[in-house]
């Protein structure tokens, strides 16, 4: 996964329990999970080179060819052939009027290629047209035949991680006081409304990995001990000492205010005043909105009542390991506890991303969307690079 620091997950040097891969240079911001490979390589070698006949007619070039059968139903019974064209149809027309395209005309081929053809056809235009499509399945069941649609935020396997330490310095800065003001807003709203988990929260996935490295260091003392030891007594008492900070309601009640009273005065302090605009913003648009609000659907293609054959609690990563306030994005804790996260999500193979899923059997439509994802997500990549920065 992508994190808050310039590391990249799944590629980097081992922890001190498990072994990993070797460190691979840093490029961005955010860190990459190393993604399993699926399937076979394609074999680099060309094939040898052929020409067709040069009497073959230019008009061959025109044409296209029928795409392949291997995801169209077998269907012998002309009554129910017949049953599951007029389906078919039907809900195809249904997703064209509610992602707003048009199919192309397939009836005049015949069954199964008009079904293979027109399948063929409508994935293409979703995933051009509608930014966050992830799929779409012809199902059927015992009633009807209909198009399953999904929809998903790809977090691009990004860990994203806000490193606390940064704030509390910038709080402590006597020239940045109002910019550090807005960007505790920032974090209130990320904290109180978002319900990003806080790392000094015992119920959160970042409190039980510090938790155990800091175990570490009672059974395997080693010579960076001692940094280790102070990083971690830093990250405790920052950590509750700026969680009572970002808790305070008056960062919300008072968010507006603060916005509009700010003057910026350098390219650091406009980045924190759009951060805070923006943020504002959401908060006004989407007020009761979390970021576990797809995710169930994420989960469990609920909307058929069928649960996700590919799910699995033991190797899916879970939205809260990888979405969290942390310490610090710097220093040797942050690395171990780098190492550590990386270790234990190599063994997955599922990412929990927002998702929705929309059914297009002649019953009306969900009006759910990914809109608020489409927004908090880049927001919290904005005040991890801010404060990064800082």
């Amino acid at each position: 996964m992508m994190n808050a620091t310039k590391n990249y997950i799944g590629k980097n040097t081992a922890s001190r329990t498990t072994k990993t891969k070797a460190t691979v240079q840093a490029v961005g911001r955010v860190h990459p999970l190393d993604a399993k490979t699926k399937g076979c390589r394609r074999n680099t070698e060309r094939q040898n080179e052929s020409s067709t006949d040069s009497n073959a007619t230019h008009a061959f070039l025109k044409c296209s060819f029928l795409p392949k059968l291997k995801d169209t139903p077998s269907i012998q019974n002309g009554t129910k052939t017949d049953k599951m064209e007029r389906d078919f149809y039907q809900s195809l027309s249904q997703l064209a009027e509610h992602y707003g395209i048009t199919p192309s005309p397939s009836k005049n081929l015949g069954f199964p290629y008009n079904i293979a053809f027109a399948l063929e056809d409508i994935k293409k235009q979703l995933k051009i047209k509608i930014k966050n499509w992830e799929k779409i399945r012809l199902v059927q069941d015992k009633k009807k035949t209909y198009f399953l649609s999904e929809e998903r935020y790809n977090t691009g396997a990004t860990l994203y991680y806000i490193p606390i330490v940064p704030l509390y310095r910038l709080c402590k800065n006597p020239d940045y006081q109002k910019a550090a003001q807005l960007l505790q807003s920032v974090c209130s709203y990320l904290y109180h409304i978002a319900c990003v988990p806080y790392y000094r929260q015992q119920d959160s996935y970042l409190f039980w990995m510090y938790e155990m490295i800091s175990e570490w260091l009672i059974y395997d003392e080693i010579e960076d001990t001692p940094e280790y030891v102070r990083e971690i007594k830093q990250s405790e008492w920052i950590g509750d000492y700026m969680e009572q900070k970002i808790f305070n309601h008056q960062n919300l009640t008072r968010f507006k205010e603060r916005i509009n009273r700010f003057e910026n005065r350098d390219s650091f302090e406009t980045d924190c005043l759009l951060l805070a605009c923006d943020t504002l913003a959401l908060y006004e648009m989407f007020p009761d909105a979390t970021i576990y609000r797809n995710i169930q659907q994420g989960k469990r293609n609920t909307a058929h009542d069928d649960c996700d054959e590919d799910y699995d609690e033991r190797t899916t990563i879970r939205l809260d390991q990888y979405v969290s306030f942390c310490a610090d994005d710097k220093g040797i804790l942050f690395q171990a506890l780098f190492d550590s996260v990386n270790a234990e999500f190599q063994e997955s193979t599922e990412i929990e991303e927002p998702s929705i899923e929309k059914r297009f059997d002649g019953v009306s439509i969900s009006n759910d969307n990914l809109d608020f994802e489409n927004c908090i997500f880049p927001t919290i990549e904005r005040l991890i690079d801010i404060l990064n920065s800082i």
